[in-house]
């Protein structure tokens, strides 16, 4: 009887409420409507944690990377190893050709122009992929792509026998354009066809397949393998193997569903991709979602990269963008890269262990990012990214402390070596490829090419930068130039801890709208939230239709 009694007051108040008190009752419609909300979100949250990864989504995200972003990290290992071989090629075709030995000012420069060149090659990949996406979208960029890889392999391993190092150089450059692509291309492709619950641990296939590409180039550069002086050329030829893999398996997957709804307008097209992506056959919230996105938006074709700098409403995105990517390339790990084998060898260690040793960091930096893969979505971008950095702060400031105590014990190089792995895993916890994923996750869809060309332009340039001023920073300050690299990554971790927000498990549209406020940009109304998703009317049955029908009900 309490509960009958109370439940006819409740009836009697509500009643009451309604007919002389509207505000009440709308206030009290709206609860109820927030409830419902919360509730929709909470069972579409549950379903999502219940969605298992599909075999298609997975080999999108595997084949994609192969012959991407493996046959990245694959290039900037693979001269290592037979780099002796290839400065006494560069010798006897100058000394065949013009009869007198080749300068050492010249062999210098024509090696470092055959290394530096690939970052340059990257640049102009970068500065070309936005016009490629937009004829042949994401998935078409990336088997198109597979042209660059496999005429730089043919230059690359016919140099020796055509006695022609110039063939080498053009295929280091043609080699870099593949590269620059890959790296924009690549992300956006990974990022559009991912779950948000799982987009992180996906978008770290891109970081996975660089480092296991440095460590396969490590492994085959080896003296037992191809690092010899008769079997070097094939190191090139390898290049070949992972872009056919990709163009056996990617034509026989779907396109970006947010490409093919949002600038193709083939809103069947992106229902069948999301539908074999996802493994469901239900995917009207998916399609509800774009939708959304693209009523956003004053239009929808791509902006221009001089747009995308003077829009107001990601002026903080870019900024964000561009410091992490800078930071990516300045904090220090390309100097490691590329001068491993003089550092361990000025802190003492035996010359014939180097290249086994600077084969266990290579193996350090695959296994830290596949723990960053499979941790990324519990613990979040920006907590990776900032412990990243400032752990790679740490370790270059004690490694700064036992190169200038190395001669004082017989122990003190192998602590500098303990440091250089530390500072490998720190980089690969976070900053190693999250920075990719950032730049598909801050930007909608319009801004999301341009966004990419001007975050690989910095990251191009920066590349280029370090490989060209680290030898005479490190000649000036000898064991303290790692201190610059301190500065970076401190000053890196500052910005990100007082700037980027979390991005896991968000839309596109949430993650738009945490930046309104430092963009200074007014967020939308839940009221016209609430009417883009009213006017959303998917050619299917779907959630869409029912709200609308809801909407005429009332």
């Amino acid at each position: 009887m309490r509960n009958g009694a109370s439940f006819q007051t409740m009836g009697d108040s509500s009643a009451t409420a309604k007919g002389n008190n509207p505000r009440c009752c709308n206030t009290i419609m709206a609860k109820q409507d927030n409830q419902t909300d919360l509730n929709i979100k909470n069972t579409e949250k549950t379903s999502e944690k219940q969605q298992p990864l599909t075999i298609c989504l997975f080999s999108a995200a595997f084949f994609g990377a192969l012959g991407s972003s493996f046959l990245y990290g694959y290039n900037l290992s693979v001269v290592n190893g037979p780099s002796l071989y290839i400065k006494a090629f560069y010798n006897k075709t100058w000394m065949e050709r013009y009869g007198e030995p080749i300068l050492p000012e010249t062999s210098t420069l024509l090696w470092s122009i055959t290394v530096s060149i690939f970052a340059i090659g990257g640049l102009l990949g970068t500065l070309s992929v936005s016009s490629i996406i937009k004829v042949v979208g994401r998935k078409g960029t990336l088997l198109l792509n597979n042209c660059f890889s496999l005429i730089a392999a043919l230059l690359l391993s016919l140099g020796e026998i055509s006695k022609s190092f110039e063939m080498l150089i053009i295929g280091r450059i043609i080699m870099g354009v593949n590269s620059g692509i890959s790296l924009s291309a690549l992300p956006m492709y990974l990022g559009e066809i991912s779950p948000k619950h799982i987009r992180g641990s996906i978008g770290q296939f891109n970081s996975i397949l660089i480092c296991l590409g440095v460590f396969t180039g490590q492994v085959l550069g080896l003296p037992e393998l191809l690092g010899q002086e008769s079997r070097w050329n094939y190191l090139f030829t390898f290049l070949a193997f992972p872009s056919l893999l990709q163009l056996c398996v990617l034509p026989f997957l779907p396109e970006s569903p947010r490409y093919l709804l949002m600038e193709r307008r083939d809103e069947a097209g992106a229902e069948r991709a999301f539908q074999r992506f996802l493994g469901k056959t239900d995917v009207s919230q998916e399609l509800e979602e774009v939708h959304v996105e693209a009523r956003a938006r004053d239009s929808l074709n791509a902006v221009s990269v001089l747009e995308l700098l003077r829009s107001p409403a990601v002026r903080w995105q870019l900024i964000t963008i561009i410091i992490t990517m800078a930071c990516y390339q300045l904090c220090g790990l390309n100097a490691i890269w590329y001068y491993t084998n003089g550092i361990l060898r000025e802190a003492g260690l035996a010359e014939n262990l180097l290249p086994y040793i600077t084969l266990s960091t290579g193996a350090t930096e695959t296994l830290a990012a596949i723990i960053s893969g499979l941790v990324i979505e519990s613990i979040g971008r920006k907590p990776l990214l900032i412990f990243g950095f400032s752990s790679m702060a740490i370790f270059f400031s004690l490694l700064t402390v036992f190169l200038n105590f190395q001669d004082s014990a017989s122990w003190m190089p192998y602590l500098s070596y303990i440091c250089i792995l530390a500072v490998i895993a720190g980089f690969c916890s976070g900053p190693g490829g999250i920075p990719f994923i950032l730049t598909g996750e801050l930007f909608e869809q319009s801004y999301r090419p341009a966004a990419f060309m001007i975050a690989g332009t910095v990251n191009w340039l920066s590349n280029f930068a370090v490989g060209l001023l680290f030898p005479f920073i490190q000649e000036k300050l000898q064991s303290f130039a790692f201190l610059v690299f301190v500065v970076v990554c401190t000053s890196g971790s500052i910005y990100l801890c007082s700037v980027l927000p979390e991005t896991k498990n968000k839309t596109f549209m949430d993650i738009s709208q945490s930046f309104a406020k430092i963009n200074k940009m007014p967020a939308p109304s839940p009221a016209q939230e609430m009417e883009m998703v009213l006017s959303i009317k998917p050619q299917k049955n779907g959630k869409a239709q029912d709200i609308t029908k809801m909407e005429s009900s009332f």
